[in-house]
Formats: C-alpha cells, structure tokens, sequence
C-alpha cells in the first residue's frame, strides 16, 4: 500500500481505541475459555499463557518484565506451571480456534462482508509495517513471528493483536523513562478516573498494603492526592502536575505508535475506522467485555 502522508499521534490513539475491541474480546469470550479450559489450563494461567504463548516456554520474569503491571506472584503461580500442562504451541491454537468461534458467533454473517474484508487489510498493512520496526518491543516481536491466519475476520483480531502489542511495548517504555514502576503505572491510571481501582487491583494482583505503598510514592512526588470518597468514584485524583506527568506519558505512546498507521496516512486511518468501528461495536454490545 503507498505511503500518501504523515499521520498524527492523535490519530495513532483514535484507530487503535476504535479497533481495540476486536482484539481484546480474545482474554474474556467463553470459546477462547473453553479452548484454554479443554487444554488443562486453569482460570489463572490462561490470560498469561494464552499472552505469553507467542514467546516460547519463557519463564516468569520475562512474563513480568513485558507485561509490567501484574503482581510478580500472580505471575508466578501461573507461569511455568501453563507449560506444563500445555505446550506454548497448542496453546496459540486454542487461543486462535476460540477468537475464531468468537468472532463468528459475534459478527455472524458479517464475517464474509465486503467491509471486514477492507477493515483487514487496511490494519494488516499497518501491522505489517509496524514489524519494520521490533526493536525494544519484544512482546510485539514475538507476536508478529506468528504466522498470518486466515479468513478475514482472523486477518484483522491478528493485525490489532499486533497493533496492540507495539503501542503496549511502546507505552512499556515511556513509563520505564518515566521512572513509573508497576503498581504507580495503575494508580495513575485509576487517579486519572478512566478505570476502577476495584478492577484493576482484583486483576492485576496487588494487596492493600503494595497498592498503598505506591500511593504514597506518587502523593510525596505531587502527582496524585486523595480525595473523598462518594459516589462510587475513585478515593485518588491527578494533580495539574500528575495530569501533565500522565499527559506526557500518553502521548509518547501515540508518538511511537504513529511509525504503524504512518503507511495508511490520515485517509487510510479514516478508513480504517470506519470500516471497522460496526464491527468492534458488535464485540461491545455482545457484552463480553468487562464494563
């Protein structure tokens, strides 16, 4: 596909955000379970071995290391014990047998349609030039030395599974630079009100006592305060410095994805968007994602 143009960091976020769902339905729809589930994989190994797969039998550290915000021991009661109940190859499979039966019972017979077939290519040659460039993107790497599957619809939960992987790779590495560890990585987050704290600790693994910790840390930095609770609301806020510090940090992120959707230009984006965004509001309205 030519290059026509530059794209905008700003643009790099809005086509990852519209497709995202199409990628991440693959950790919550029952078929990607059921595949994991017929393979011996528990409740608690299989997001990190049906993630980790594409890296080989690795051993928890690695884990830790490109998944960043997970509590190590969560990490450890589930990797390598995955490898021993089911070899990282088998494990791709199911995990592509599920996406597969997942998507065709969420999108029925627009898995043939004319719209999906373009939604795909388009994210495959963005994809596709995103593995000019694997270097410090490990994850991503891994990834994108899998081979292509096919139909369409396969073509395009592959091509934002590696969309996704180069942003997070990326978004790995401004926090690193940021001097942001694991846990404060979560508490910005949860401050900036976009997330629940209940969902993010329950998931990634950390005590009150861990979560608390790196509170503090960003409160003595004047990043974070506390504020009261009502409402169902978060317990924590950004301050104008935490909001410019998490600002920062998110548009390095869409800086280094730009190198990706750069071949499609502002256009293709447009168009990839479009084509694509009927589909992802199926998987969101098919309810298998957390809300």
């Amino acid at each position: 596909m030519a290059r026509s143009a530059s794209v905008s960091p700003l643009t790099a976020r809005k086509t990852w955000r519209t497709v995202e769902p199409l990628h991440a339905m693959v950790y919550f729809a029952p078929e990607v379970a059921e595949a994991l589930s017929a393979l011996g994989l528990e409740a608690e190994c299989r997001y990190f071995a049906s993630r980790a797969a594409a890296m080989g039998a690795v051993e928890p550290g690695v884990v830790v290391a490109s998944f960043f915000n997970f509590n190590p021991e969560l990490v450890r009661a589930a990797i390598p014990r995955a490898w021993q109940l089911a070899s990282p190859a088998s494990v791709l499979d199911a995990r592509l047998s599920g996406a597969d039966r997942a998507l065709c019972r969420i999108l029925g017979g627009d898995v043939d349609s004319p719209g999906l077939a373009r939604a795909a290519a388009l994210a495959r040659a963005a994809a596709e030039r995103a593995a000019d460039r694997p270097e410090g993107r490990p994850l991503f790497a891994a990834h994108a030395a899998l081979p292509w599957p096919e139909p369409a619809h396969l073509v395009l939960w592959h091509a934002q599974t590696l969309l996704r992987e180069f942003r997070g790779d990326g978004h790995v590495g401004q926090l690193v630079a940021a001097g942001i560890d694991a846990i404060e990585a979560l508490v910005l987050h949860v401050a900036s009100g976009e997330v629940h704290e209940r969902f993010l600790r329950s998931t990634r693994g950390w005590g009150d006592d861990d979560w608390g910790a790196g509170v503090d840390r960003l409160v003595r930095r004047g990043l974070v305060i506390r504020v009261a609770p009502g409402d169902g609301r978060s317990t924590l806020g950004l301050t104008d410095a935490g909001r410019s510090f998490r600002e920062a940090i998110e548009d390095g992120t869409d800086q280094l994805a730009v190198f990706a959707y750069d071949v499609l230009g502002e256009d293709g984006c447009e168009a990839l968007r479009t084509a694509a965004r009927p589909f992802s509001q199926a998987v969101v309205a098919a309810g298998d994602l957390p809300r």
